[in-house]
C-alpha cells in the first residue's frame, strides 16, 4: 500500500511540475524599442518619438502601445494608444506649445497583439525629456 501511495504522490508531483511550467512559459513578451531619441526640446517645438516593436528579435506589426505623458510631479498631460505599422514602427508626436519648460516623461507600454492580451507581459520604455525655454 505504501508502495501504491508513494507512485500516485510522485505522479502528482510530476503532474504540478508539468503545469507549472506550462504556465511560466505562456507569456506574450514584446516590448517597445526607441530609435535615436532626443531628450532636450524647446518649448513650442513638437516632440517626435520613433521606434519599433520588438517580439523575438522581430520587428511586429499590430501591437497595441499607450503612450503616457507626466510631469515631474506625476501628472499626467497626454495619453493615446496606437498599434505599431505593418513594418513593426511606431511614431508618437506631441505639442509642446502649451505646456511649460521642466522636465517630462514619456512611458510607452505595449499590450501585445489582440490574440495574446490575456497573456501579455506589458514591458514598457520610458524617455525622459528636458522642455526649455526658446
Amino acid at each position: 500500500m505504501a508502495l501504491y501511495r508513494n507512485h500516485v504522490i510522485a505522479r502528482l508531483l510530476i503532474l504540478l511540475f508539468c503545469s507549472i511550467s506550462l504556465n511560466l512559459g505562456a507569456t506574450h513578451i514584446s516590448k517597445p524599442v526607441l530609435v535615436e531619441p532626443k531628450t532636450q526640446y524647446q518649448v513650442g517645438e513638437k516632440v517626435v518619438v520613433n521606434g519599433w516593436v520588438d517580439y523575438n528579435a522581430q520587428p511586429t506589426a499590430d501591437v497595441l502601445l499607450n503612450f503616457r505623458v507626466t510631469t515631474e510631479t506625476g501628472t499626467l498631460i497626454a495619453e493615446k494608444s496606437y498599434t505599431s505599422d505593418k513594418q513593426g514602427h511606431f511614431q508618437f508626436e506631441l505639442e509642446t506649445r502649451n505646456l511649460q519648460p521642466g522636465g517630462y516623461t514619456i512611458t510607452i507600454t505595449s499590450h501585445c497583439l489582440e490574440i495574446h492580451r490575456d497573456i501579455c507581459s506589458y514591458n514598457e520604455e520610458k524617455l525622459t525629456f528636458d522642455l526649455n525655454n526658446p
